[in-house]
């Protein structure tokens, strides 16, 4: 018999580690190559991580709940023809985990043997903003590992254990933040020092609760949603701009086919494809808006992938159309079904969710006029579509008639990008709608 591992899977592009939510499997389970294993959620998506060997499931190396970095290991496989052995494969675990400075045990170690155990990078950094000493803790995931849950257990009991060195006034001021007033930010940044935990601990809000008021948990989604977000708006300086558009002639177009185009393609035709259409011409046009902030420099993206939100009711996905300049209005109208319809399904892969460029959206679907998006990190710039809504304009010769008219709001990195070329593509974007009609466009 030979001991194999599997390891944490990078499930996005710029995605770095992932929770595990539900485990599918129990240790003595027999699975097949590809079998699922696990969910995991990441900032990204959800996905399954499959199996990459056929044999019997050894150990559970994470708890459910436990956050880990890819390549980090989550469950060892025991499968048939080969000659390692138990021993070894704790030494291969406890080699991956000397990131967090810990030796994992051999089989026969006892489990409470703390300053010997194996600890995720969640606990680790949980222990440390709660001052936490781990050697008096005893943990209930396998092998006696401590899972983030039996932190989470001690720290809403108020009872922290600390090692004898620790300060009280750090104590009492860890025992009166509530679990779920982490900071959410630091689900993606190191562990802070045990002074920066303190301070954080005491600049956390605390919520009074009072009868009739409902306790929500915070999913590991909306946490890596929350966490995405804050690095978004304290990394990137944000700047907005706005344009309106007269879109009477598109909305005209669209109306005349739609129904003809739905019985044909089995898909409703959406104004959303003709923005997207619209943004990835102007794209191509402007190349230096298609670009990311890398540190030391700026990357101009050659391929024009267009990311779109799509909403559930308690989470947010962005799955990408790639390529989307190449693409028609149907296309790119067809692709927006196909990946809408994945993500309300639980169907999104985490192919589906990489290598976006660009972001618009379709915020007008809520009846939105007006809007200030956060940008996708890392790109430089979201597009944020309202809602289409008739209004009196005074047109060029003076008269005033009743109008199509939507606002595009543009968020931007001021970083990466300028007042000028943003304006310049949102003008571009403009000419490219109001020339949108039956005379001067195909959908196809």
């Amino acid at each position: 018999m030979a001991i194999e591992q599997i390891k944490m899977p990078q499930l996005g592009e710029s995605v770095t580690e992932g929770t595990i939510s539900k485990w599918l499997v129990s240790v003595g389970d027999k699975v097949n190559k590809y079998d699922p294993l696990a969910e995991v959620m990441t900032d990204k998506v959800n996905a399954e991580v499959p199996s990459s060997f056929s044999g019997t499931i050894k150990e559970l190396i994470a708890g459910e709940g436990d956050t880990l970095a890819v390549g980090e290991i989550i469950c060892t496989v025991e499968i048939e023809g080969g000659t390692s052995d138990e021993v070894p494969a704790a030494d291969a675990a406890a080699s991956n985990s000397a990131a967090s400075a810990s030796a994992a045990p051999a089989p026969g170690q006892a489990a409470d043997e703390g300053s010997k155990g194996r600890y995720s990078p969640a606990v680790l950094k949980l222990a440390q903003e709660n001052n936490i000493d781990l050697t008096q803790v005893k943990g209930s995931g396998a092998g006696g590992r401590i899972t983030r849950k039996d932190l989470k257990q001690i720290i809403e009991s108020g009872n922290i254990p600390q090692s004898s060195g620790q300060k009280e006034e750090v104590k009492e001021s860890t025992q009166t933040q509530p679990a779920v007033s982490q900071p959410a930010a630091q689900t993606q940044t190191a562990a802070p020092s045990q002074s920066a935990a303190a301070q954080s601990a005491a600049s956390a809000p605390s919520v009074t609760v009072a009868a009739g008021d409902i306790e929500i948990p915070v999913t590991g989604v909306r946490k890596a949603i929350a966490a995405n977000m804050l690095r978004s708006k304290h990394e990137a300086p944000h700047a907005w701009t706005m344009v309106e558009v007269d879109v009477t002639n598109l909305v005209e177009y669209r109306n005349g086919l739609k129904d003809d185009f739905k019985k044909k393609e089995g898909f409703n035709l959406t104004f959303f494809a003709f923005f997207v259409k619209a943004v990835s011409q102007a794209l191509k046009e402007f190349p230096q808006i298609n670009s990311m902030w890398a540190g030391d420099k700026i990357i101009q993206k050659k391929d024009i992938n267009i990311s779109i939100a799509v909403a559930t009711d308690d989470a947010l996905f962005v799955p990408v159309i790639k390529n989307a300049d190449e693409k028609t209005i149907k296309g790119i109208g067809r692709e927006i079904n196909e990946l809408a319809q994945k993500v309300r399904t639980g169907k999104l892969r985490s192919e589906d969710m990489q290598g976006g460029t660009f972001t618009v959206n379709n915020t007008g679907s809520f009846g939105s006029v007006q809007s200030m998006g956060i940008i996708n990190y890392p790109q430089a710039a979201i597009l944020q579509v309202e809602s289409i809504v008739k209004r009196p304009v005074v047109m060029n010769n003076g008269m005033i008639a009743v109008r199509d008219m939507v606002n595009l709001c543009l968020s931007l990195d001021h970083r990466v990008l300028d007042g000028l070329v943003c304006g310049r593509f949102l003008a571009r974007v403009k000419e490219i709608l109001e020339n949108t009609s039956k005379e001067t466009t195909s959908i196809y």
